[in-house]
């Protein structure tokens, strides 16, 4: 007598994808992905057609030279320094707090919630890089120079109001803006080379 083979019973499967696909979706939603993030910068509105250049005369006193060159080195104003040093430099001399006559000039301003202040107006922080400077010594040069902005920023909104400069109202960030105005020129990368 020949046996019957018996039919194995099929699961039902109908659902499943409805099931992977619910899944999918639920950790989609409820997961973070990381994102690169760019640098925190506004760019200046683009210079009309019929605007003729001029050159602006900038006392050397006003200028800090920050250059980065081939070999990531740092050389800030004359001296070569290390990167957990730029921040503590930038500070000074944005600040010039004895009104060093090789810093930049202090000039008197009435400034709303402070009233009269010496501020260094005319400062500007010039980055140059050598095209062999790596992206990630650019960027953590970069970081550092906007920290001791915010830094500054932050120290004289804790004297005067008790919070940090990103807890402000817009009038009172102006104000504080006024006294520490964040400027920072960024040149074309050049052929400085290392170090001789």
């Amino acid at each position: 007598m020949a046996r019957k083979k018996r039919k194995v019973p099929q699961v039902n499967s109908t659902s499943t994808a409805d099931i992977a696909f619910m899944m999918l979706l639920f950790f989609l939603l409820t997961s973070s992905m990381d994102t690169d993030r760019g640098l925190p910068r506004r760019l200046p509105p683009p210079i009309p057609k019929d605007q003729k250049s001029e050159d602006v005369d900038i006392k050397k006193r006003n200028i800090l030279v920050v250059l980065v060159n081939s070999t990531n080195q740092i050389l800030c104003g004359d001296n070569y320094i290390q990167l957990d040093q730029l921040k503590g430099k930038v500070k000074d001399f944005i600040e010039n707090p004895t009104n060093n006559e090789h810093m930049p000039e202090k000039i008197e301003v009435d400034v709303p919630y402070f009233g009269s202040r010496m501020v260094t107006k005319n400062h500007v922080v010039s980055l140059q890089n050598d095209r062999g400077t790596s992206y990630q010594s650019y960027i953590d040069v970069q970081n550092e120079i906007a920290a001791a902005y915010n830094e500054l920023r932050d120290d004289i909104s804790m004297q005067k109001f008790g919070r940090k400069f990103v807890d402000l109202d817009e009038e009172q960030q102006k104000a504080v803006q006024t006294i520490y105005p964040q400027k920072i020129s960024e040149a074309e990368p050049k052929n400085y080379g290392g170090v001789k």
